[in-house]
């Protein structure tokens, strides 16, 4: 029985044999079996793409296991086979047809396939096709950004196949994009490829252009006559102008090697000192050697003897310019093509300049919202109050150190900054409370002493900040749903946190709003800004209503430093980078008007974008330009945008 037993399990083993080596996956992998065993990056490329074109059932397995170094030779024959290992010196053979155990044989009889990371990315090229029709979406998204990021022509086809298929509606988009780009780049139909490219007229995705401008790219080239048949002539060119100078010319003509190189005036000077002999250069006396026509004789007489170089004069260098045509000319062979994607990127190029635009308008709405959000308080102290606050730009810092403090005791970032956003106003309203009754209600009236009075105060708070948290900037860690920007397209977005920065802008418009004109506050506010001896002959009290009008600007400002440390570094510093574009703002759109400082806001942040635009190498100079400006325009409109009218106005 047990020889029995051995006999069938021979047999069965020497059938398993014979059913791997004739099964067509191993014939072919025995086919290409010299360039598998040398596994060269350089000569592997036919055996891949045979098993990629096979149309095996087999194949894709095949691939996978090779790639994922799963794939193992048995030494006897050289046939192929998957492998288990069983332990460490034996391992199971698996048919890589039928995945049918072949036997169990010692690793030293086996050769493990360990391609290299180059063949392993040969592998999942030709993988790509197997992965465009795989059941799991997220394989064929894989599939689609491989082909994304390393394109080829042989997956124009596979592409195309597997467009007609696709039952995602968003992976049949993203199919049928990417085939028209490689049809651009690949499709030997010209008309394809016309085709292809004028459906990108106005389109403003990157991938669209990075696929475009190649066809129209140049080179320069120069001939004798006119340019060869065939040749795709962009333009010629003419020597000496603006974009193609003379010497520019001359070096084609010397690359293309039409002319000698032209020799500067240190070298031909350098070479005739090289070789005097018996007080003569060339045959010519030195003391001869004293005009460039006779050291051009000279270096000529050099040059027929072989001793240097030769060299064009400049009126050879003229000649030889005259005497031939330069032009530019396409990568792309085809006429057509190329008029075809100049089209297109010239319609692109309109609407990717209209949406920059639009990208500029928003980043200067959001600008301006930081700026108001930073100036609504200041539009209360001193648009209101005639308080001039040097210090407003601490109050801001104040609170911006506030969300940082609460950070370090909340983790959680939503409700840290939902917990910041009020106890800032708390502090920084307590702070403005403590300021008014100390400092600013004896210099009413006084605005000069109360410059002085609150810049002392604002150095002050500066050095007590840097005492208590040091000069190293404090992170202050916006939210997951904040990370990130809108992107509308590929040219225009704007961050989340810009967003609700100014989201909360159009609050607190509309909180102070409803304050002024909805509550007894606001009442009483707008009775003393106007006629404080009338508002108090009526019951109402001046000093009360100045010291909570001082707080609730101060607090508005510790809200505005939370919100603008999310994006900004949080140090001691932080309001002097506002504080100026603060009282511009309230000046610019019209002091005590909170609608001439949200367009004063708009001016300001708009301006400052638009110079930047500009001169995007040279913030500073932005920052003076806008300065001059806005001294120019107080010039002609020293009320504001929008000046106050009636009593308030004469005050």
């Amino acid at each position: 029985m047990r020889i029995l037993l051995a006999a069938l399990l021979l047999v069965v083993s020497m059938a398993a044999a014979a059913l791997a080596q004739d099964s067509p996956i191993q014939q072919l992998l025995q086919d290409n079996r010299q360039l598998i065993e040398k596994s060269s990056r350089k000569t592997i490329g036919p055996a891949i793409d045979a098993l990629r074109d096979s149309g095996l059932p087999a194949a894709q397995t095949v691939l996978e296991r090779w790639q994922a170094k799963e794939m193992w030779q048995r030494e006897e024959d050289g046939l192929f086979f998957f492998a288990e290992k069983i332990d460490s010196k034996t391992y199971r053979l698996i048919d890589i047809a039928t995945g049918a155990p072949v036997g169990t044989y010692d690793k030293g009889d086996l050769e493990q396939l360990k391609p290299n990371s180059g063949i392993r990315g040969m592998i999942g090229a030709a993988l790509v096709q197997f992965q465009l029709n795989d059941p799991d979406p997220a394989k064929r998204v894989e599939a689609l950004d491989a082909i994304a990021r390393d394109a080829e022509a042989s997956h124009l086809d596979a592409l195309r196949r597997s467009i007609y298929g696709e039952a995602n509606a968003a992976l049949k988009a993203r199919k049928e994009r990417l085939e028209r780009l490689l049809t651009i780049a690949y499709d030997d139909d010209p008309a394809a490829r016309i085709a292809a490219i004028e459906s990108f007229s106005g389109d403003l995705g990157v991938d669209a252009r990075a696929a475009l401008n190649p066809l129209v790219a140049t080179t320069r080239a120069v001939t004798t006559g006119a340019p060869p048949a065939g040749e795709n002539v962009a333009r010629t060119l003419t020597p000496g102008s603006a974009d193609f100078t003379e010497d520019e010319a001359y070096a084609l003509l010397v690359d293309a090697g039409l002319a000698p190189p032209r020799l500067t005036s240190d070298a031909k000077r350098a070479a005739l000192a090289a070789h005097v002999e018996d007080g003569r250069v060339g045959g010519v006396p030195l003391h001869e050697l004293d005009t460039e026509a006779d050291r051009d004789r000279a270096y000529t007489a050099l040059a027929f003897a072989g001793l240097v170089p030769p060299a064009a004069s400049d009126g050879e260098a003229a000649a030889a310019l005259e005497a031939h045509t330069f032009y530019e000319r396409y990568a792309e062979p085809d006429p057509a093509v190329t008029a075809a994607a100049n089209a297109t990127l010239e319609s692109i190029t309109f609407r990717v300049g209209f949406n920059q635009f639009a990208d500029l308008m928003l980043d200067a709405l959001s600008l301006a919202s930081i700026y108001f959000l930073a100036a609504i308080g200041l539009a209360i102290t001193f648009g209101v109050m005639g308080v001039i606050n040097m210090a407003h730009g601490e109050f801001i810092m104040m609170g911006a150190y506030t969300g940082f403090v609460v950070q370090q005791f909340i983790p959680n970032y939503t409700v840290s900054i939902l917990v910041a956003l009020p106890l800032a106003f708390a502090v920084t309203f307590a702070a403005g409370v403590a300021m008014e009754r100390l400092v600013i209600r004896w210099l009413y009236n006084r605005p000069l002493e109360t410059l002085l009075a609150t810049f002392g105060i604002s150095i002050a708070l500066q050095q007590l900040a840097k005492n208590i948290f040091g000069t190293q900037a404090r992170p202050l860690t916006s939210p997951d749903w904040l990370d990130g920007a809108l992107q509308i397209n590929d040219v225009v977005s704007i961050s989340y946190i810009r967003i609700a920065i100014f989201v909360l802008a159009l609050a607190f418009l509309a909180l102070f709003l409803f304050i002024m004109r909805r509550t007894r506050l606001g009442l009483e506010v707008r009775a003393v800004t106007q006629n404080p001896r009338m508002a108090a002959s009526m019951g109402v009290n001046p000093d009360r209503i100045n010291m909570l009008t001082f707080g609730l600007g101060s607090g508005i400002a510790g809200v505005a430093g939370v919100a603008i440390g999310l994006y900004a570094k949080v140090t001691s510093e932080l309001g002097q980078d506002y504080i100026v574009q603060s009282f511009m703002t309230v000046v610019v759109g019209g002091v005590g008007n909170i609608w001439g400082t949200l367009l004063g806001a708009t001016l300001i942040g708009s301006l400052q974008k638009g110079i930047e635009w500009l001169n995007p190498s040279n913030t500073l100079a932005a920052q003076t330009y806008m300065i001059l400006f806005i001294i120019l325009f107080i010039q002609f409109r020293p009320r504001g945008i929008i000046a106050l009218k009636g009593r308030a106005a004469g005050d």
